[in-house]
Parts: structure tokens; sequence; C-alpha cells
């Protein structure tokens, strides 16, 4: 029997076999050549075959592609540049794109309706070449370099790429994950002052908060170089060279070598081995062989703004090996928003306490778990010294403002903190003990009794599902299949932790929405008596349930039996049966008889947002701030917070009620879309409301979260200006659309204009001014400059800095 090879020389075999698939590499690209994303023309080689220049499909997604740069011998197909925009946002596009390189010399790249989506502007070419040092070039007919990738870089620089001093678009951006191209958290910039600098940025802007890494140099003749040994370094005017890393690697020959700014914030550089000796020495793999700054969590704490390393609430360490990966952790009793996306942050699992509860209350209610040696430096609202550990804990719990508590004891000082946490850190050299704030468990026997009782409530719905089951319509059997195990998981599996109480109630559990008969809510409504209001959908009328806390409620009766109201019908109950959250209505059942569609929602007291904002009477200016925060957080549910993502698609003021403590709560999701987890946009016909609709509707482009936080944008500017959107009858035409006039006001330092008369609004005009930009931002005409509404809660919050949003360029969904 033949010796069995090693799995490392397989694995080497594979990678020269790849080598010699190089062979079809073009020296020179002639003009009329052409590449499109799939088939045998999708990429061109360099003469050696180890770069490639062409489309790069993304991730995750077969159907989108990038124009990229990347290592073609290695496995991985590592990219080393990006096309970007003018804008300097990533070019994304569809599998029947074209780059073509044009007779005239010009360099296109087309999407399949014929526009163009990038090129480099740069006419008159003789022909391209993809050279083996992994730099595209455009080349002129005297042979001289008319445009080149290495004067563009994307996160990644290769040996014998320089940046220049103080251009603009000669910096590193780092990506926002591994696998996400957008762009990152920070930047590296030789500045025009001759000073090498490590930013990190206020995502999605170009806002730099303070470097967190630099040379401390000056010089307008300074420059980066990534010679061909493999060395790093800074040069600057009088020559002198002082080294980013250490000496170059040894036999350039053996290795790929690239450094990247990660999305960690950390430069690193890498190599990867071409032969065989070197690949014994390192394995097939990138390796890290250098890193600046050496500890990412240390040097980004000295900075008074932003996230620091992690997300907010998380706290950063590192392991220690010669790749020093950056480690992000959440504290006891906190989660990731998102587990791929750690820079988004933690959020606790437990309900906040309440600032109602009198001091016996919160101790009873809440305790403080311990982590020794990490430190949050910032947000401190109150320090104590001297005092001892127990009164440090004692003074947290009974603060509703306090969510964690820093103590030294070597000085016997106490920190009050307040959510969100920024900056973490997690050291041995970090000589502090931090107190985490968290609700206390129940007792055994409690949870035994509270949940024997849950599971008699939730059996006698099984019961009555199982009981309807077999003769009703195919419909309201799939409507039971999807709410009683899809809409419970969500409904009350994530909330089983707490207990759950509904405005009515002051003891019922969350329940999966009720399955009730036509004669049960005829009777209930008195006949459909009393109406509430009317839309394209159906009425809705007012009507009581026959429970002991004869709990009112509001029944939509769905008008035309159409097949687009049928579908519209399903949606609604799929979608908000899998909900809860104090800012979205709740379901309380729905009735599914012959051909009879009514949908049964808890009762609003005080209307829609609609009456309670443009009736006679101005709202008070607190009230509207609640009501703004509301419909925030009610998103940030259906956005970040649900097991499936829920875009509502109809976001306006006749869909948002308020209850009897004026409670914003969202309504109407017969329009939603469900996003799976591995989708981020989908496809569908234009939805919602004129004057709250967002540009992309308009556009072939796929649909995603952000048409809510454009419909928000508009809905959080009339809350600040308490008047409609657009208001024709106005004399003067510049303020007849609101989202014209309130950037002009705010562009020109007059947001007293916005709020004229109103003295509340004016007495508190800095929160006023932040709620605009705000807006500003949510009503950005391209979706990926709109921020989260992780990040627009933050923002209204104060709990973040608001960068100057860009003057918009239209705003296509105000017209009327």
């Amino acid at each position: 029997m033949a010796p069995r090879l090693p799995w490392r020389f397989l694995q080497f075999l594979l990678l020269l076999l790849g080598v010699s698939s190089a062979a079809q590499a073009q020296v020179n690209i002639t003009l009329g050549s052409s590449l499109t994303p799939q088939g045998p023309n999708s990429s061109w080689l360099s003469p050696s075959g180890d770069f490639a220049f062409g489309f790069q499909p993304m991730e995750g997604n077969t159907s989108s592609y990038l124009l990229a740069v990347w290592f073609d011998k290695i496995p991985e197909k590592t990219v080393a540049w990006y096309a970007k925009s003018s804008q300097d946002t990533l070019v994304q596009v569809p599998s029947s794109s074209v780059l073509q390189l044009t007779t005239d010399g010009l360099l296109s790249l087309r999407n399949p309706s014929n526009d163009e989506v990038w090129s480099p502007r740069v006419t008159g070419a003789a022909y391209a070449s993809m050279l083996d040092t992994g730099d595209f070039r455009l080349v002129g007919a005297d042979g001289k370099p008319k445009w080149k990738t290495f004067d563009f870089p994307a996160d990644t620089i290769l040996p014998t790429q320089v940046l220049p001093v103080g251009q603009q678009d000669k910096v590193l951006r780092s990506r926002l994950i591994a696998t996400d191209y957008a762009n990152g958290r920070f930047l590296l910039a030789v500045q025009s002052d001759g000073n090498l600098v490590f930013y990190p940025v206020a995502e999605p802007t170009t806002k730099r908060y303070d470097a967190y890494w630099a040379s401390g140099t000056d010089g307008n003749g300074s420059k980066l170089v990534f010679n061909e040994t493999g060395r790093i370094y800074f040069t600057t005017t009088n020559g002198t060279q002082i080294n980013i890393t250490s000496a170059g690697v040894n036999s350039m020959g053996d290795y790929f070598n690239r450094a990247t700014l990660d999305p960690d914030g950390v430069f690193r550089q890498y190599v990867y081995p071409k032969s065989r000796q070197a690949a014994r020495l390192w394995g097939l793999q990138w390796t890290a062989v250098n890193s600046v700054p050496q500890n990412i969590c240390q040097v980004i704490m000295a900075n008074n703004a932003g996230s620091g390393a992690c997300g907010f609430n998380s706290y950063c360490s590192f392991d220690g090996t010669q790749d020093q990966t950056t480690i992000c952790q959440c504290p006891d009793h906190y989660k990731f928003f998102d587990e791929e996306r750690k820079y988004k942050g933690c959020r606790p699992d437990f309900e906040p306490q309440s600032c109602d509860l009198n001091e016996e209350a919160a101790e009873a209610q809440f305790e403080m778990t311990q982590i020794d040696n990490v430190d949050w430096p910032l947000a401190d609202y109150e320090e104590y010294s001297p005092i001892d550990l127990t009164e440090c804990r004692r003074l947290c719990i009974i603060d509703c403002f306090c969510a964690t508590a820093v103590f030294h004891a070597s000085t016997n000082t106490c920190w009050k903190k307040k959510l969100p946490l920024s900056n973490g850190k997690m050291a041995e050299s970090v000589d502090r003990m931090v107190l985490i704030k968290v609700r206390r468990s129940n007792n055994t026997q409690s949870q035994l009794s509270s949940g024997s009782s849950k599971w008699k409530k939730e059996k006698k719905y099984w019961i009555l599902g199982s009981s309807l089951f077999f003769g009703s319509s195919v419909l309201l059997n799939l409507l039971l299949i999807s709410i009683l195990f899809f809409g419970t998981y969500c409904g009350i599996s994530i909330t089983s932790k707490k207990k759950l109480q509904s405005p009515q109630s002051s003891g019922s559990s969350i329940l999966p929405p009720k399955i009730f008969t036509y004669n049960e809510l005829e009777k209930a409504t008195s006949g459909f008596h009393e109406v509430l209001g009317s839309g394209a959908s159906g009425t809705v009328y007012k009507g009581q349930l026959q429970d002991e806390h004869a709990t009112s409620m509001a029944v939509k009766k769905i008008g035309k039996l159409q097949q687009e109201t049928e579908k519209e019908f399903m949606v609604e109950v799929q979608t908000i049966g899998q909900t809860f959250h104090k800012n979205l209505v709740r379901l309380l059942g729905f009735c599914n008889d012959g051909t009879d569609r009514l949908l049964v929602y808890e009762f609003m007291t005080n209307g829609s947002l609609n009456e309670f904002l443009f009736g006679d009477a101005r709202p008070h200016w607190s009230l509207r701030v609640q009501v703004a925060l509301g419909v925030a957080r009610g998103l940030l549910y259906l956005h970040e917070e649900c097991s499936t993502q829920i875009i509502h698609c109809d976001i306006k003021p006749q869909n948002i009620l308020l209850d009897d403590n004026f409670m914003a709560k969202i309504a109407d999701f017969g329009l939603a879309k469900l996003l799976r987890a591995n989708q981020t946009q989908t496809n569908t016909g234009i939805r919602g409301t004129r004057g709250y609709i967002a540009p992309e509707w308009f556009k072939n482009i796929g649909i995603t979260s952000k048409v809510d936080v454009y419909s928000f944008g508009v809905i959080l500017l009339e809350l600040v200006c308490c008047r409609r959107n657009v208001e024709v009858e106005i004399d003067d035409e510049e303020q007849a659309i609101l989202t014209y006039w309130a950037n002009d006001c705010y562009r020109s330092g007059r947001i007293d204009l916005l709020v004229e008369g109103d003295d509340e609004a004016n007495f508190n005009i800095k929160k006023a001014e932040r709620f605009v930009a705000v807006a500003l931002w949510c009503l950005q005409e391209e979706p990926t400059m709109r921020p989260t509404m992780l990040k627009v809660t933050q923002m209204l919050d104060g709990a973040v800095q608001i960068p100057t949003p860009p003057d918009p360029s239209s705003f296509i969904s105000s017209l009327p």
C-alpha cells in the first residue's frame, strides 16, 4: 500500500494545481475587451497569475458582485482592492452587468439597464494591464499609467504601494466586518501636515473622532511606503524613515504579502506561503506578522466619544497571541444585538428599572453582579469618595438612572454610570471592579408556579386551536400553525424571563391571539355600532371583550374580500401575532368565518397620532418627545430585536396609536414584509402612503428596513413642528413642504422658526435641534446613509454625538 500523504502536503499540491491555471493570463488587455460576472470572461489575470481583476461574488449573496482585485492563487481569493463610487460608497452590481474597456479607452461598468454605475472617468487609454504587484492600470500610448488601483486604495496596501500625503482619496478605510465591504469604523490617513494618523469614524459618515494612534511627524513630502522587501515605513520630508512595522519578511519570493486596516481598527501585516518550506512553517493561511497599535483596547480608550474598539455596553480584550485578535464581550445578563456585527453593541436581556420604584422595591427586584479587571472610563455622572463597596452597590441599585457602578478599592471611590457604556476594556492591569445592575432571579418555587399557571392558560388556547382546526378553512389552518408555533416563539419565549402584563390587566400572561367567531364579535361590538375609524382596507369598531375585566377592544372589519385583501389579512395576523412590545399595538385575536375577516386589537384610548398632532390644540412638547421615542423603540424592536426582522412599510401618523398614558404604539401591519435571518433586503411593489414613502420605492432596488427609517424621519419633523409634512395652503411656498423647510432652517441655524410660538419647545431648543438633525439623517436619499433605528434611538436619547447631516439633494417622497 502506498504511504498516505500528510494533509498539509495535499493542500500544498492543490495550491500548485491552482498556480498552473494561471497560464491564461493576459499581459495587455486590448481596447474593446469586456468582463461579465458569470462565465469564462469574469476576470483578467496578471502575467504570473498571482492576481486577478474582475468580478468577485459577495459572500452569502451569489447574485451580487464586487469589482475587485484579489489574490488568485490561494483558495481564499482574498480581496486586496474593491471599487467605490464617487461618494465613497461600495459598488455592487447584479450578475448581468458588464465591465468594458471601450474603443476610446474608457473603463466603464454598467448594470443590466445599461446605466453606468462606476468608471475612473479617464479616457484615451491605449490598453489596460493587471500587474504582478496587484496594481491594475489604464495605460496611455506613451506607456505611462493614466489611472491605477494603487492610487485609490480600499482597506489594503501591497508591496511597492505608497500612500502620499494629504490626498482625500488616498486613505485606508476598514470594512464593517470581514464579510461586509461597506465603509467601516476606522480610517488611516497621511495628513497634509505630514502626520500618519489612525481615526475612529462615525460610520456611515466621514466624521472623525479623536485619533487613537499617530506618528507625531510633520512635512509635506511625507508618505507611507510598503517596499518590495516587505518593510512598511513612514518617510518624512527630510528623509527620516520611521518603521511602522518591524523589519521586512525574509524571502519575499516565498510569501504573498498584504497590510490591511482590519474591521477592529488594527493595521496588520499578513503573509501567506508560496513555497513548500514556507507552508510547513506558517501553514496554508494568512498569518499576521506585525500589527499597529499593539493593543487596540488600550489606546482607543482615550477617546471621549464613540463606542471604542467594540460596541456600546461591551468590553474589549485581546488573546495575547501574535495575531492579537480583538475579543468583544457582553457583561452578564447582556447580549449582542447581532452576534456577527458585534460593533453594534450589547443590550440588557431584562426589563430596565422603572423610576416609579421606591428604594425597598428597587432593592427587592435588582441586584449587582461583579466583574473584575474591567472598566468603562466614560459615562460617569456621579462620583463618591470615600465610600465602601456595600454602599457603592446600594446607591446604584436605588438609582433608576444607574446601570453600572465602578469601584476602586485603593482609593475607596465609586463612579455611577448610565447607559450606553463606551470604550470598555478588560485587562489584568485594570485595577477596577465593575458592578452591573440586573434583575433578581425569581426563586424556583415561584418559577414553577408561574410556569404551571402559564401552561394551563396556554393549553386552553391550544385545545381551542385543535378543536377548530379540522372544521376550518385551509387559510385558517395555515394561520393557526404560523401563530401558535412561530408567533408564540417570538411573542412569548423572548419574554419568558420577565412577567408580562397587559394595560388592562395586572395579572394576565401574554397569550397567542384568540380565534373568535363572527357572532362573538358582532355581539361584542353591539352589532358593529360604534365606528372608530375607516380606511382603504376596512372599518374599525369599538367593542368589549366578554372577560372578567370587560377589556375594551378595537375590531377591524376587512372590507371587500379580494385576493390582495386576503393576502394583507394573512400578513397582518402573522406579523403582529409574533410580536410583543410596549410600543406595538397588541393583537388580541382574529376571526376567519366564511368570507368574514376581522382583527381584534387592544383599544387605544387617545386615538391616532394624526388626531393628536394635527387637532386644534398643540400637544405639550414633553408628550411629543415621549411619542417620538416610543415610535423609535417600536421600530427598533421590529428591525433588530424580534427573531424575524419586520419592515412595516407604512409608517405614518394614522398608524401610530396612543393609549391612555399617551404611549405610542405602532399599528396596521397589513403591508409589512418579513425578512429571513439571512436576508438584508427584499423586492416588492410600491407600498406605503405618499408623503412618507422613501425614494427607493420608486427605483429598481431592493427594499430594506431603511424605508421605515425614512418615514420615521418625516414623522419626527411633524412632531417637532406640530404640522403636516405637506401643507399646500401655506402662503409661503418655501414652507409648504416641511422636509425642505426644516432642512433650510437647520442649515441657517434658525431652528426657532420651526417651533415659533411653542414656548416649551423654545425652552428645549437644543433638544429640538437634535431631533431635527436626527430627522435629516433619516431623510437621506441614499438608504445606506440613513442610520439604523438603534443609532436613531441613541441619538434621540443624547447617548451619542450627532454629526452634521449631509444636505439632502432631494426629498422625493415629500412631493404632493
